[in-house]
C-alpha cells in the first residue's frame, strides 16, 4: 500500500465520520423540535421564503422549481391518501406510501436541497417558465380532481381534527350553503 492509497483511505474514513457526526447532530435537533409543531412550520415557511427570494433574485432555476413543485404535489397526494387505500389493498403489488418517521420533514429538506441546487449553474437550464407553470397547473388540477373523486368514492377526509364527518356529509353541507343540489 503506498502513501496515496493510505491518504485516500484516511480521507474516506474522515468523510464517513463527518457524515455520521452530522447525521447524529441533525437527528438530535429534529428530535428536540418534535414537540414544537408551530415552530417547525414557521421554519419551513422561512426556508420556502428564502428559496423563493433566491429564485426571484437570480431570475433562473425554473427547472429546479418545477421539480420542487412536482415533489411537493407528490407529498400532498400522500397526505390526502388514506393510510389503507381500498384500491391499493386489492392490488397485490401496488405502490405503497412512505412509512418512515423522517418523511414529516420532507418539505423542508426538499426546499433546502433545491436552495443548494441554485448555487450550481448546471441546474440553471434556460426554459420559458410560463410553459412550466402551465404544465404544473394542469398536472395539479388533474391530480386533485382524481384525488377528490377518490375521497368521495371511499368517503374519507384526510384530517382527524374534531368530530369525524364523512366527506359526503361535508360536501352536502358545503353545497347546501351555496344553494346547490348534489
Amino acid at each position: 500500500m503506498d502513501a496515496a492509497d493510505s491518504g485516500s483511505a484516511g480521507a474516506a474514513a474522515a468523510a464517513a465520520k463527518w457524515r455520521t457526526d452530522a447525521s447524529r447532530a441533525f437527528q438530535y435537533y429534529l428530535d428536540r423540535s418534535t414537540p414544537h409543531a408551530t415552530g417547525r412550520w414557521l421554519a419551513t415557511l422561512a426556508v420556502a421564503a428564502i428559496y423563493a427570494l433566491r429564485v426571484y433574485l437570480v431570475q433562473g432555476f425554473y427547472i429546479v422549481t418545477y421539480g420542487l413543485g412536482i415533489y411537493l404535489l407528490n407529498l400532498l397526494i400522500g397526505f390526502l391518501s388514506p393510510m389503507v387505500d381500498p384500491e391499493a389493498a386489492s392490488a397485490a403489488d401496488g405502490p405503497a406510501l412512505p412509512t418512515r418517521g423522517s418523511d414529516e420533514y420532507a418539505i423542508t429538506k426538499a426546499f433546502v436541497i433545491a436552495f443548494v441546487m441554485t448555487f450550481f449553474s448546471v441546474f440553471d437550464v434556460p426554459v420559458f417558465w410560463p410553459i412550466l407553470l402551465c404544465y404544473w397547473v394542469v398536472l395539479f388540477v388533474l391530480t386533485m380532481k382524481r384525488q377528490i373523486v377518490h375521497m368521495l368514492k371511499y368517503k374519507y377526509v384526510p384530517f382527524n381534527v374534531g368530530k369525524q364527518v364523512s366527506i359526503v356529509k361535508l360536501s352536502t353541507y358545503v353545497f347546501s350553503l351555496h344553494g346547490h343540489a348534489i
